[in-house]
């Protein structure tokens, strides 16, 4: 079993560092010239736009696709069941949103969230059709197929976005990127996934995937409008401009840590679901997945947060310089979104999604309360309260795990000791030569390397690299 599990683990990780890598990559580059070719306004009016799609797709999925990872021995009426619940609320929340676009396009005073509303919501019914088919290969741990399918989505759309920003179509290039890459799903799932939708529906397999879904749903709607109130009220009460400049700079801060969660994360919480009946080897995956992700991101989003300007002069051009601030507090902040999220992801992969969902709840007065002070003053004050927010619920997320599996904050902190003194040691090699270089290229280039090689370096003398990461996938049997 054990052997079994590690192999699996093994060979989802590899599959999934390939795809993200790729997509990542992929998207990155795709992004640049996006960045390049339209205006931060053009990226302000799809972010206005953010927290509906994401509540939106949290009402279509309506946790299914855990609920299906997570159940043992899911028959076919299981997934036929999820797929037309899922097409059915996607058609009623289109309805929703189509005749709500006139309300949404007043509330912040842009006449083209209208028709951008309207032809942005169909891409929730064409994903309905995926939500199933993805589930399906993730329970599978197939992350060979899932690459294939997301790469290929990635690039075919991120295509198309260019060349309608190439000629000129300014914020619909991005709507036609997002529509594009979901009907490219919708033609490859079919072929990889082999398995054909159906009608047929059970009530009693609703009620049990709902029973566990239904939690994370209220979750998920319930964190997309906190994670979004930001984004809404930046929209609300700041220019457009302004909003492009914080979508861009929480675009950038995301890349790394959604992919490094994706990776970790996405392939965890099936292993961690095989294992929910053997609680030793559950935190043992549990805790050394914390530890890989501790030792990779911390070093990255810290290393990003000081080389902000020259990545953005760079990459984006001096017009987007205003948000060189708001990318260093993001890129600080959302190093802890990684860890938070598999800390709560173990509590669904033992089938608690009932404690997810109140430890999710408990967070609210906090994050109401930073935004409540920083909304008013300004955006750079707005990305200043997510770092606080994000390192406060670390400890928040970790509390109900400690308690249940031994294994909390405080333990986590004593094992990421060197990882600290090693990311320590980085920041001043690489803020002395920030401030004796000028160049941005070498400012960039340089840098980066020195600050990584001084952490690797590091990293090799206090045996962080072989006692843990090497031994990483190792389960005692």
């Amino acid at each position: 079993m054990a052997d079994s599990v590690r192999s699996q683990l093994l060979n989802g990780v590899v599959w999934n560092f390939i795809e993200k890598v790729l997509i990542r990559g992929a998207s990155f580059i795709i992004g640049i010239i996006l960045a390049r070719l339209l205006s931060p306004s053009d990226f302000g009016l799809i972010g206005m736009l953010a927290v509906f799609v994401a509540v939106s797709n949290v009402f279509i999925e309506g946790g299914f696709a855990k609920a299906l990872i997570q159940r043992k021995n899911c028959q076919d009426i299981d997934f036929s069941t999820a797929f037309v619940s899922n097409v059915g609320m996607s058609l009623i929340i289109y309805v929703v949103l189509f005749f709500s676009a006139p309300l949404i396009a007043e509330f912040y005073e842009e006449p083209i969230l209208i028709d951008l509303t309207r032809i942005l919501s169909l891409n929730f019914v064409l994903g309905s059709f995926n939500i199933v088919q993805r589930a399906k290969l993730m329970a599978a741990v197939d992350f060979k197929s899932l690459a294939q399918i997301n790469v290929i989505s990635t690039v075919v759309s991120g295509c198309i976005g260019v060349l309608m920003a190439y000629c000129d179509c300014g914020v619909w290039s991005l709507v036609g990127q997002t529509l594009c890459a979901t009907v490219v799903l919708m033609i490859l799932f079919p072929f990889y996934s082999k398995w054909s939708p159906s009608v047929q529906f059970s009530k009693d397999s609703f009620q049990h995937l709902f029973g566990f879904g239904s939690k994370l749903m209220v979750t998920g709607v319930y964190s997309v409008a906190l994670n979004n109130i930001s984004t809404i009220c930046i929209g609300r009460y700041y220019k457009s401009s302004q909003l492009g400049f914080y979508t861009r700079a929480s675009q950038f801060s995301e890349m790394i840590s959604t992919t490094m969660f994706d990776v970790l994360g996405t392939v965890t919480f099936p292993v961690l679901s095989h294992l929910q009946d053997d609680r030793d080897k559950l935190v043992v995956v549990y805790r050394k997945s914390l530890f890989l992700t501790a030792l990779l991101i911390f070093p990255l989003m810290i290393l990003c947060a000081l080389l902000s300007r020259p990545i953005v002069i760079i990459l984006l051009t001096e017009k987007w310089l205003p948000c060189v601030v708001l990318m260093q507090w993001l890129f600080l902040a959302r190093m802890f979104t990684p860890l938070s999220a598999i800390n709560m992801n173990i509590l669904n992969a033992v089938g608690r999604s009932d404690l997810f969902m109140k430890l999710d709840f408990s967070k609210a007065p906090l994050i109401l309360l930073i935004l409540a002070i920083t909304i008013p003053i300004s955006v750079e004050a707005i990305t200043i309260g997510s770092f606080c927010i994000s390192f406060l619920c670390f400890f928040i997320n970790a509390y109900l795990p400690g308690k249940m599996f031994g294994y909390g904050a405080f333990n986590m902190i004593h094992d990421w000791r060197y990882i600290f003194v090693s990311l320590g040691l980085m920041v001043l090699v690489v803020l002395a030569f920030l401030h004796f270089v000028t160049n941005v290229w070498a400012q960039l280039f340089g840098g980066g390397l020195v600050g990584l090689g001084v952490y690797i370096i590091c990293c090799f003398v206090f045996k962080l690299i072989d006692d843990d990461v090497l031994r990483l996938l190792k389960v005692k049997k």
